[in-house]
């Protein structure tokens, strides 16, 4: 197979492209330019038009991979997810965190912490924060230790409660088990909501 031309990506830096003699066009980078020792007129048998296929194959989902964190934080298992959802293969997608993980570009130690960080100030108590850790695919075995960056519960729910009630003394029964529940569906736990009650001088009823 001939090498018609090679030409840069006027679209993404340091992406290559290689136009070859039956219309296809392979998208590589300068290094892989370099590594194969690539020039327009060249002829490939099909052992080294192969290898260059599978090269060029990895370098897109490499490029996408980055594109992607660099859009937004995220776990490997998210990225891996996301990049056979555009048609990476299992292998090829797991290469590609690899490369990643290897420079620092995602961590799932520090994305867990950032997301404990960020759904502890939205007025999250643990339940809902581990429940989003799995949904986000942080490794269960960095879970606890994530979760020594969450906000101390006592005063979230003490937080939540005074600006729901605005400085009233007197709450009815209704009203209590609607803001009850609320935070119980924010994930706190039922003793930590009780005792919030207690705090404000509040009685419960008894969990059932």
């Amino acid at each position: 197979m001939r090498i018609e031309r090679i030409e840069p990506s006027k679209h993404k830096k340091g992406r290559v492209l290689v136009f070859l003699e039956d219309g296809a066009c392979l998208k590589i980078t300068e290094q892989e330019l370099l590594d194969f020792g690539l020039r327009a007129g060249d002829r490939l048998n099909g052992a080294a038009l192969g290898r260059l296929k599978e090269a060029a194959g990895i370098s897109n989902v490499k490029v996408t991979a980055a594109d992607l964190v660099g859009k937004r934080a995220m776990s490997r298992y998210e990225l891996e997810k996301k990049l056979r959802e555009k048609g990476a293969s299992e292998a090829e997608a797991r290469y590609a965190a690899e490369w990643l993980e290897a420079i620092g570009a995602i961590d799932d130690r520090d994305y867990g912490a950032l997301l404990v960080r960020h759904y502890g100030q939205m007025g999250y108590g643990p339940a809902r924060i581990r429940e989003k850790l799995r949904e986000k695919g942080v490794p269960r075995d960095l879970w606890d230790e994530a979760m020594g960056d969450a906000p101390e519960n006592e005063g979230q729910i003490d937080a939540f409660l005074a600006a729901r009630l605005r400085g009233r003394e007197t709450v009815d029964e209704r009203e209590k088990r609607r803001l009850t529940n609320a935070l119980l569906r924010r994930g706190f736990s039922w003793g930590d909501v009780r005792a919030a009650w207690n705090r404000l001088g509040a009685d419960t009823w008894e969990e059932e």
